[in-house]
């Protein structure tokens, strides 16, 4: 099984998205600091997540919402709506 994920900062209104096989890991690696790239934006929450069933469809989605990005501030506004 493979994940999009999108982690908000708890310290910065900053989001992050990413995918992975390995949701749990790689959400503790992001708040540890192992990850160079979101290292000065932690501790982050878990705020979104999709599977899918392999690892293409992940990476395709999450470069949609890198690319397109309205699709990533829709769920960023539900996000920050339900808070």
């Amino acid at each position: 099984m493979w994940y999009v994920y999108i982690l908000k900062s708890e310290v910065k209104k900053w989001y992050y998205v990413g995918s992975t096989n390995r949701l749990n890991d790689r959400v503790f690696e992001h708040n540890k600091g192992y990850v160079t790239s979101t290292k000065s934006y932690r501790p982050f929450k878990l705020v979104f997540n999709e599977k899918f069933d392999n690892e293409s469809d992940a990476r395709r989605y999450e470069r949609k919402l890198k690319d397109k990005r309205l699709e990533k501030e829709q769920i960023i506004n539900l996000i920050e709506k339900n808070s």
